[in-house]
């Protein structure tokens, strides 16, 4: 099966050498010069992911997640410049699945895309895999309800929208109430052992699942920090 990916950015000679690596790997680039092309490229032509710049012309990268995920949970990965830090950080916080910061190495992209590729196919594996089961990959706790079948969350009644990233790391910890998750354990829940990623990226993906639980109840508190140790769920949600 080929993958379709989508290429955003204004530099055309970034979409010229990366489109024709990720070719080069087997993948099918539709490329565009900024947000507003890439949106009406989308409607026409679906892909399996998205890579988009940060600061384009006409519709910056932000503003294209946004009205990207008024449709669909389509995965995503940033590209950042060195001093987009607050940028990227709230990319993430957008729900974004990864970012890159330039200049990058098209090999760490290609892992990046197909790490995010794989868990996306895992996710549908196990739609078809559990059809027939009822309780297998079904976590009820307290107020939370999680099928991985149906990629489906809700808490207190309320379906929440996550990224598979978010996903994930939200399980690892809700199949173990109460026990403690380091980073590197989470990291290892939502990452493939090939792509890095720093701390700050996995703090990032907690924040921002706390923000989405947090627009149904302010209350929400679910997931707790331990500073210097990592993060549980906990026992009392």
């Amino acid at each position: 099966m080929t993958h379709k990916i989508a290429l955003v950015d204004d530099d055309q000679n970034i979409l010229t050498s990366v489109s024709i690596a990720l070719e080069a790997e087997g993948f099918k680039v539709f490329t565009y010069n900024n947000g507003v092309e890439a949106l009406d490229g989308l409607k026409r032509n679906p892909v399996d992911l998205a890579v988009l710049d940060i600061k384009m012309p006409k519709m910056d990268g932000i503003e294209t997640l946004r009205n990207i995920r008024q449709d669909q949970q389509l995965p995503v990965i940033f590209l950042t410049s060195k001093d987009d830090e607050a940028d990227e950080i709230f990319g993430l916080r957008m729900g974004a699945d990864d970012y890159i910061t330039k200049p990058f190495s098209q090999k760490l992209l290609i892992a990046r895309i197909r790490a995010i590729i794989r868990r996306e196919e895992f996710k549908r594996g196990e739609d078809a895999a559990n059809d027939d089961s009822d309780v297998d990959d079904i976590i009820e706790y307290g107020e939370l309800y999680l099928d991985s079948r149906r990629h489906l969350c809700r808490w207190k009644g309320n379906n929440i929208q996550l990224t598979v990233t978010e996903f994930l790391l939200l399980k690892a910890l809700a199949k173990r109430p109460g026990v403690v998750k380091s980073r590197d354990q989470l990291m290892d829940a939502a990452y493939s052992d090939t792509v890095y990623v720093d701390d700050r990226t996995v703090d990032t993906h907690v924040k921002r699942l706390r923000q989405k639980f947090k627009k149904f109840d302010e209350t929400f508190d679910a997931i707790e920090t331990l500073y210097g140790i990592g993060y549980r769920f906990t026992e009392s949600a």
